[in-house]
């Protein structure tokens, strides 16, 4: 609770979300009633490898996917890896080029960096001030040497949605596959494996009201990877270790949840992001919003309010949780790698927040969130 009795207003959806409440239900019993390992041939074990199965159909419904092809990680960094770096160690007719954006998250950037210092060609498609990724850089970028193509759904930072299935069109005619990361996307917006034409696909379920510490990468029919932990042959062959019973089910919940409430959801959430946006216009005057606000995510504003952003979050500490740039990137002084992406100039930069709303949050917080920004901005004025 706040020094006045309130209790503290949860701006920072992006980093992660709290677990709905029916999702934890789903899980609880998993814990301590039906503890069974999946791979076990008795009745506990068949209930929950019956557990896992269902949920794998929630999230393929979901995502408009067959459940056969879903595998369970411990998360979307490790789906990420498993897709980036399980294709390059199969490889397809000696194929070295990997291409990103600029604007990636380090779960994708880094397992490419990785990659790169064994011997692959990595290259960086720039973005324009939107964040759109540039579609002539693109093209001149992927050619017949290109393995694959790696390009986030939505921006973490500034919302930008981007057009994956021109991008796919573009991946496919070199004979190149495409992986994108859509842990910030499944749940928030429509996601259809069908119509963005992707190869793979991350999915994280602590970011639409799942738990953390699972996750999950989408494989189409027809593409190899190698798996990245050894050991037995659980998913498929490709990720081995027993199955996270509890957290798998609390992702199937969460899926399902999603998928029945996502239309009143998204325009719900739009609204409060909105009338956040316009409330603090009202008070400090026209600002300046990054990214793709009409065409991005619904619930996110990337905003530079005019005083450095680490002074305003420290001033709003224990009343407005909200992120300069990345949660991953807090902490440090080192700019925003995707607001420099953007050509953000460094000023604006620094005085950049992300505020990223959430299905929890009600218009009297978000009203009650405005006071306290623009209090705390015109005390640092």
């Amino acid at each position: 609770m706040t020094a006045s009795g309130a209790r503290p207003i949860y701006l920072d959806h992006n980093a992660t979300t709290p677990v709905d409440p029916r999702v934890f239900e789903a899980m609880r019993p998993w814990f301590c009633e039906e503890f069974g390992n999946p791979s076990s041939a008795h009745p506990w074990g068949r209930r929950a490898r019956a557990a896992v199965e269902r949920a794998r159909e929630q999230l393929a419904a979901l995502i408009g996917a067959r459940s056969g092809r879903i595998v369970f990680t411990g998360g979307g960094s490790e789906a990420n890896n498993l897709a980036i770096k399980g294709v390059a160690a199969v490889g397809r007719g000696g194929r070295r080029r990997l291409v990103g954006s600029a604007i990636e998250h380090p779960a994708v950037s880094e397992p490419l960096a990785a990659l790169a210092r064994h011997g692959f060609e990595v290259v960086r498609v720039g973005v324009d001030r939107r964040g759109i990724v540039d579609p002539d850089a693109l093209r001149s970028a992927i050619d017949r040497s290109t393995l694959l193509v790696s390009v986030m759904h939505a921006n973490n930072e500034v919302g930008t949605v981007q057009p994956i299935g021109g991008i796919a069109a573009v991946a496919h005619a070199a004979g190149a596959l495409l992986h994108s990361d859509a842990a910030q996307s499944v749940g928030k917006i429509p996601v259809d494996v069908g119509r963005l034409g992707v190869d793979l696909l991350t999915i994280a379920a602590h970011k639409f009201h799942g738990p953390k510490g699972v996750g999950a990468l989408w494989i189409r029919d027809g593409v190899d990877l190698a798996r990245q932990i050894d050991g037995a042959a659980h998913e498929h062959g490709l990720r081995a270790g027993t199955e996270n019973v509890p957290g798998i089910v609390g992702l199937g919940a969460a899926a399902e949840i999603a998928g029945r409430e996502l239309a009143a959801s998204t325009a719900r959430v739009r609204a409060l992001r909105d009338r956040l946006r316009a409330g603090l216009e009202r008070a400090l005057g026209p600002l300046t919003v990054h990214g793709d606000p009409d065409g991005g995510l619904p619930n996110t504003l990337s905003v530079a309010l005019g005083v450095p952003a680490a002074e305003l979050l420290a001033a709003l500490d224990g009343e407005v949780a909200a992120s300069a740039g990345a949660a991953c990137h807090d902490g440090g002084a080192v700019l925003s790698p995707v607001l420099a992406a953007l050509g953000v100039p460094s000023e604006l930069a620094r005085g950049t927040v992300r505020l990223s709303v959430g299905r929890t949050n009600t218009e009297a917080e978000v009203d009650r969130a405005v006071e306290r920004i623009v209090a705390a901005v015109r005390r640092i004025r």
